[in-house]
């Protein structure tokens, strides 16, 4: 019969608080993001609505703070009878801040996770990855 284990007890230091977004790089990202979503999202991922529509379909794409996570996120309306709801969001990018100008990338899995790819980018690096790697796209 095998002896169980003696159980010991670990001290776990608390994580450090988040850093705060300063105003001046929250407004900057905002209008750059924004930029982006009007400038390359919307004309390349939005379509005119099917004659038929029997699948999800996205009718705007969109960005916003919480926290220290600047989203992107994609709105789908749902056709049918059967449908739960008229439309959802669903996000697909993610900046986290994480102090002086810099920013961490994810992007979400078909698993419902966060996936983080980059880390310690700045703005313009990474509104440009967003823009030309296909994980972060919807």
């Amino acid at each position: 019969m095998a002896k169980k284990k003696a159980r010991r007890w670990v001290r776990v230091e608390k994580k450090p608080p988040k850093p705060r977004v300063p105003e001046a790089l929250k407004a900057e990202v905002e209008t750059k993001g924004r930029a982006l979503v009007e400038g390359f999202f919307k004309p390349r991922f939005i379509e005119p609505r099917p004659k038929d529509p029997c699948w999800n379909f996205i009718v705007d794409i969109g960005s916003r703070w919480y926290r220290s996570f600047f989203y992107f996120y994609s709105v789908y309306e749902c056709p049918g009878p059967n449908a739960l709801e008229p439309s959802f969001e669903s996000p697909f990018a993610r900046m986290e801040y994480v102090g002086g100008d810099r920013f961490n990338l994810a992007y979400m899995r078909h698993t419902g996770k966060w996936w983080e790819l980059f880390q310690g980018l700045t703005v313009e690096e990474g509104l440009e990855t967003i823009r030309e790697m296909a994980h972060f796209q919807p």
